[in-house]
């Protein structure tokens, strides 16, 4: 052996530099994308979320009416990211000394997880308001369980009424309340409407029976925030298939018989629906991470100060808005998603790969889906409604997921030629989906953004 040579034992193989990405919505899921592509397999990536597949929000709504089945909406982790590990928990510690998180895995056993850059992508989950008797006898939308429950749920109230003599018990069962008239009490409310009305039409009993739906919500119109010609064209909407839409109203208490209104008024109904907001992750509380409301802060690059190893994107971010010089950007999917597509770049650029960039934003318009041939869009600042709307909500939906497209649009094929059929399933119970585990200091699944955007 010659003295220049090196012996396979005293060969050494520097170690991958490990990107662990906490989240699997929009913003973690393009972060882990643009980094495989960016880096290859030079850099090994860690993706934990507490399911193994990425969920499609903004068509959740058509999930809990009965349009499509829920592993539409439900696209696999593995499948769309090759080479990325995905870690099934939740982060339950995060000791930033010693770059280590440590995850509790669906088993309850606890898993630890070094890392030399970190993705903080874990989004948001239900605000919940001190309300007397919301958390009870409310329930959220943010997840595939709440759908299904709620499906199930309308469907079990039109039975019941059905069966019902009592005149009183029979309203309060067809009578349903929503609130928060963002994106999705909107979409929810939407759906819903069309749920209900076919769930009568096999039930002779309630053909003269009225069936109430309630949209509440302090702000003073429909889709607080959006261009005012896209709140008055779904309010229309929705007026005109008979929901109640009560703006600068929300509710004072909730029992299991019924809310009481602000305005003092009194509805008996068995159905409260939760859609106020979305609040952020409580990942970061206690620890030395500056925050704005909870958010992480971040600068133009995404990245955290003092902390190098630490990026943040999604809603758990307060991200500067470059459109609103002193303002965030808004928790929406569409925000997530293109700042996960940042944050990707940038952390492969930390390790020597490509360039960093900061986040810019131009908004593409956004999409609210109202059920049938309605929907109301402004794609590029250009105001639309009715068909030519919802052609543009369907098929920018059909761009925007990440999979399963054909599969959605089969469904949404098969709901257009064929009879509706609605039954009970009975897989999520009431119990399953509390909407007070949103509270803070109980674990709550990460990554899962919110609204439907363009």
């Amino acid at each position: 052996m010659t003295s220049g040579s090196t012996s396979a034992a005293e060969q050494t193989v520097a170690p991958k530099s490990r990107v662990v990405i906490v989240g699997g919505g929009f913003a973690g899921l393009f972060a882990a994308r643009t980094l495989r592509r960016k880096a290859g397999h030079e850099v090994e990536v860690v993706l934990v979320n507490s399911t193994d597949y990425f969920l499609y929000l903004p068509l959740l709504p058509e999930v809990a009416g009965g349009v499509l089945e829920p592993r539409r909406v439900a696209v696999s982790l593995a499948a769309r990211l090759p080479g990325v590990r995905v870690v099934l928990g939740e982060v339950r510690k995060v000791d930033l000394a010693n770059r280590r998180l440590t995850v509790r895995n669906p088993e309850d056993e606890a898993v630890e997880l070094e890392y030399d850059r970190l993705v903080i992508a874990a989004g948001g989950t239900d605000k919940l308001l001190p309300i007397p008797g919301v958390a009870e006898h409310a329930h959220g939308f943010r997840d595939i369980p709440e759908a299904l429950y709620l499906r199930d749920h309308i469907t079990r109230q039109i039975e019941l009424a059905d069966a019902c003599d009592d005149a009183a018990e029979r309203d309060a069962r067809c009578t349903f309340v929503v609130v928060g008239a963002g994106y999705t009490g909107t979409e929810v409310v939407a759906q819903g409407v069309l749920l209900t009305e076919a769930l009568r039409k096999s039930r002779p009993r309630l053909r003269d029976q009225r069936i109430r739906w309630l949209l509440l919500d302090l702000a003073p119109s429909v889709l607080p925030g959006l261009d005012p010609r896209l709140g008055r064209g779904a309010d229309r909407v929705l007026r005109k298939r008979g929901v109640e839409v009560t703006m600068k109203t929300s509710i004072a208490e909730a029992t299991r018989e019924g809310v009481r209104l602000t305005d003092g008024t009194e509805v008996a109904t068995r159905s409260l629906v939760w859609c106020v907001g979305v609040r952020p992750e409580t990942l970061f509380e206690g620890l030395d991470v500056p925050t704005v409301k909870g958010r992480v802060t971040v600068d133009e690059f995404l990245a955290v100060p003092d902390h190098p190893e630490l990026i943040a994107c999604g809603d758990i971010a307060a991200v500067p808005d470059p459109a609103r010089p002193g303002e965030f950007c808004a928790m929406t999917a569409q925000h997530a998603q293109r700042q996960g597509s940042v944050a990707g770049r940038n952390v492969a650029a930390s390790l020597g790969y490509g360039e960093r960039r900061p986040y810019l934003h131009r908004g593409l318009g956004f999409v609210v889906d109202l059920g049938g041939v309605q929907a109301a869009a402004n794609p590029l600042g250009i105001p639309l409604t009715g068909f030519l709307a919802f052609l543009v909500t369907r098929g920018y939906h059909l761009l925007a997921m990440p999979g399963n497209r054909v599969r959605v649009a089969v469904d949404w094929l098969l709901d257009a030629l064929l009879p509706k059929h609605h039954v009970q399933l009975g897989l999520v119970r009431s119990g399953a989906v509390p909407l007070d585990s949103a509270d803070p200091g109980l674990p709550t699944s990460p990554a899962r953004p919110t609204t439907t955007s363009a």
